[in-house]
């Protein structure tokens, strides 16, 4: 298995398929054309690529002082296990380090904790700031 990364937009039918694999369009029944324009919108695009198969995927939307936030690190699930999330999650927190971001931020899905911690994350504490209005669907 060779990994490659690229600072590239998947194609949007991959992706799709990608972002399908985690159970997260579940709660955003969001079509590939919605999908494509997130990732067209943020600053950072990282695909992983098993030869020409598109493997996992990360994105970062930045303000590019203060802020950055990483969405959607993705790995396929017969991939998981192998490294390439660390490889890419390390990819993007150095591309923000290098443009001199302070602070880098995440959600965390269920269950990753632990993961995050690892890479030098820390836990918000329940009594500090942030709130999240989320749009419900029809």
């Amino acid at each position: 298995m060779a990994i490659v990364l690229r600072e590239e937009l998947p194609d949007k039918n991959d992706y799709f398929s990608l972002f399908e694999s985690t159970g997260w369009n579940q709660g955003y029944k969001a079509s590939p054309e919605e999908l494509e324009i997130a990732n067209r919108n943020s600053w950072i695009t990282l695909s992983a690529f098993d030869d020409n198969k598109l493997v996992g995927f990360g994105r970062v939307v930045t303000d590019f002082t203060l802020h950055a936030m990483i969405f959607d690190l993705i790995v396929l699930p017969d991939y998981q296990g192998r490294g390439i999330g660390a490889m890419v999650f390390k990819a993007l927190v150095k591309k923000c380090q290098q443009k001199g971001i302070r602070d880098i931020q995440l959600f965390c899905a269920k269950g990753q904790k632990g993961f995050y911690e690892k890479n030098g994350f820390e836990a918000r504490p329940d009594n500090a700031p942030g709130m999240q209005l989320r749009k419900s669907q029809p």
